[in-house]
């Protein structure tokens, strides 16, 4: 064997596990959950904060959380809720043990008006922790569906 290929052999089984790592780190990223790119339980529980702010300044809606609003631990109550509903949404560890939407919402008189106003506060709280465009469509997109069980009036 010469020495341009023995420098060869060398170079292949010296870069070759590099090269093999840089492609398994570049799977893994793309293999992480929605709740890892978002940032996991603290990063979702700033965001909710965040959000139930907005909704509560947000005139079209804050009368829906008037009740939750007005009573502290009522209000950690329904923030820990939303947080855990969003943590599993997202594929995180945590397990919501709400109510379904349906039983939530009923007899409310959410229009989509309302929902959509919810969505628009939930977008600014995840525009301000300047998540990603396809974490936010992700997101978006596994609790969107839920618009189906919560609206009563069109």
């Amino acid at each position: 064997m010469s020495k341009i290929q023995m420098l060869a052999a060398v170079a292949v089984v010296t870069l070759l596990p590099i090269a093999a790592g840089a492609q398994t780190a570049a799977q893994q990223n793309k293999e992480k959950s929605l709740y890892d790119r978002l940032g996991g339980k603290a990063a979702i529980t700033a965001v909710v904060d965040e959000f139930v702010g907005r909704v509560a300044t947000d005139a079209r809606i804050n009368h829906y959380f008037a009740a939750a609003a007005s009573n502290p631990a009522e209000l950690a109550s329904f923030k820990g809720k939303l947080v855990d509903q969003i943590c599993q949404a997202s594929g995180g560890p945590c397990k919501y043990t709400g109510k379904d939407m349906k039983t939530a919402h009923e007899g409310m008189g959410i229009t989509a008006a309302d929902f959509n106003a919810l969505v628009e506060d939930l977008v600014g709280a995840l525009d301000k922790f300047k998540v990603g465009a396809a974490e936010k469509n992700q997101l978006l997109g596994v609790l969107g569906p839920m618009q189906s069980q919560i609206v009563e009036k069109k």
